[in-house]
């Protein structure tokens, strides 16, 4: 039996964890027929104070050990139920996960009604036959009422749209942040309540999903909030709008751009982030912090990097073409685009790649509006051309001859360059540095217009439409520059893209 602990157990210590776990895998579930792929492993991980014996050590199967790599066990065995809780959809809210609480018998229920009674000061509220009574305050701003109360997960829910009215939930859970926020919890305080609002004898929580999500694969049953009574929800929806939106705190580090980075690397940014010094805390920073913590060279580093961008302008959440992009560097008829493909062409055009050294708790760093301008351009791509992809099509079906010539690998790579030139001067930017980070700033929605139109007419040039075997398939087979050669040859130019005739 294969074992890997600070403390090697004994036969008779290995023989009294199975006679209490079984030939189960700890992680899974799942029984592991071969004695000679049985592991064992700490519970609470070694790093983490946990002891080698026995009480803390169970069984696992040989797959799975090596594929928690070095994440505790506990928190491996936590990471594979949300996997499969997640495989229900990319929708998902806190009303899901209490959902599927229930289903496996994790909690006795949810959304319970309660009943309230207020005075001037006061408000008690009745929760499965207990009452209590909490202190009510007032927003100076609103005049609306709203008291703080610890509440157990039976009476909670997620205020999502039902019932015709529309809630006041603006986001989805998203699997990396409750992960996270899981492990961050197991170890530090909550600083901040979700918040919610009392509402049809409902308890709605809005704010703080993610929060309450995370907390509940910890096993906590009981919750801190802040509760509104019967708030205006127009009002409301606005403000919750606004603070997920263009008034989110990207102090303190809490951009989505950050919290990926933590996410993708784990421990080794937030040994960065919480590095004790007076150095600002950059994408070059933590860059040159990875090169050290794990012996990385300038490219291996830079490869991470790069990859990380990649993720975040390609989330399945907000970019439409997502679904048409291969999981491997191969392209299909059903996956016709790749990561690589996409690294030679608009990434290498529109993405600046460099990690930047500004401090990432200020103003002053906007990688994210960078990310969201690009997703905007793949989005622009899926409505004026690629939204008519077909899988089940053929060349000899004439759209969809002229989709694949335009996405060909070394078709997308050459035009490419054409199209930052004319998306430059369409943005009236001439300054050669300016161009590098073309689209790291601020890009309001009349100049995304414009881009569409450089976009449309990069879709529209005639030669895309050409009858089978023409010309051009010859061509997009040969190298970049023959291939930028002939289309300039043949009108496609930043020129024409701008409107100039062919």
């Amino acid at each position: 039996m294969a074992i890997t602990l600070k403390r090697q157990i004994s036969e008779d210590e290995k023989n009294i964890v199975l006679e209490k776990y079984g030939h189960i895998c700890y992680a899974t579930g799942h029984e592991i027929l071969d004695e000679k792929d049985i592991h064992f492993d700490h519970i609470k991980a070694f790093a983490d104070n946990g002891v080698s014996e026995i009480d803390n050590i169970a069984p696992m199967c040989k797959e799975h050990n090596l594929k928690k790599g070095r994440l505790p066990l506990e928190d491996f065995r936590i990471k594979l139920k949300l996997e499969t809780f997640f495989q229900q959809g990319q929708a998902l809210t806190l009303k899901d996960e209490l959902q599927y609480f229930q289903d496996n018998k994790d909690i006795n229920g949810f959304g319970l009604s309660v009943y309230s009674k207020s005075t001037e000061n006061t408000i008690e509220i009745e929760i499965a036959n207990k009452k209590t009574t909490y202190h009510l305050f007032t927003c100076p701003t609103t005049q609306w009422k709203y008291f703080y109360a610890l509440i157990p997960v039976e009476a909670i829910n997620s205020d999502d749209d039902e019932d015709g009215e529309i809630g006041l939930q603006p986001r989805y859970l998203i699997l990396d942040k409750v992960f996270n926020l899981y492990r961050h919890f197991q170890k530090h305080p909550v600083l901040q309540p979700s918040i919610a609002r009392l509402y049809k004898n409902k308890i709605l929580v809005f704010d703080g999903q993610h929060k309450i999500a995370s907390m509940l694969w910890g096993g906590r049953k009981e919750f801190e909030l802040k509760i509104y009574i019967n708030p205006d929800p127009q009002i409301l929806n606005n403000t919750n709008i606004a603070a997920h939106d263009k008034f989110a705190q990207t102090r303190f580090y809490s951009s989505i751009m950050v919290s990926k980075l933590g996410s993708q690397f784990g421990k080794q940014f937030e040994d960065y982030k919480n590095k004790e010094d007076e150095e600002k805390k950059s994408e070059l920073g933590f860059i040159n912090h990875l090169k050290i913590s794990d012996e990385l060279t300038v490219a291996e580093a830079n490869k991470r990097f790069y990859s990380f961008l990649y993720n975040m302008v390609l989330d399945p959440e907000v970019n439409n073409i997502v679904h048409l992009v291969s999981k491997s560097n191969r392209s299909s008829n059903e996956y016709p685009l790749t990561v690589d493909m996409l690294s030679k062409s608009l990434f290498s055009n529109f993405l600046y790649r460099h990690p930047l050294d500004e401090d990432m708790a200020s103003k002053h760093y906007i990688r994210e509006k960078e990310i969201n301008n690009l997703i905007k351009l793949f989005n622009i791509f899926h409505d004026e051309a690629l939204h008519d992809w077909d899988a089940n099509k053929n060349s000899s079906d004439t759209n969809q001859n002229k989709l694949a010539r335009l996405i060909r690998s070394k078709s997308i790579m050459s035009w490419s360059e054409i199209l930052k030139d004319a998306i430059a001067a369409k943005l009236d930017v001439i300054d050669a540095d300016d161009k590098e980070k073309l689209f790291y700033g601020e890009i309001s929605d009349e100049s995304f217009e414009k881009i569409r139109q450089v976009v449309r007419r990069l879709v529209e040039w005639a030669i895309w439409s050409l009858p089978q075997d023409s010309e051009i398939d010859r061509i997009l087979s040969d190298n970049k520059s023959e291939i930028k050669k002939y289309m300039k040859s043949k009108g496609l130019t930043a020129g024409y893209l701008l409107g100039a005739p062919e």
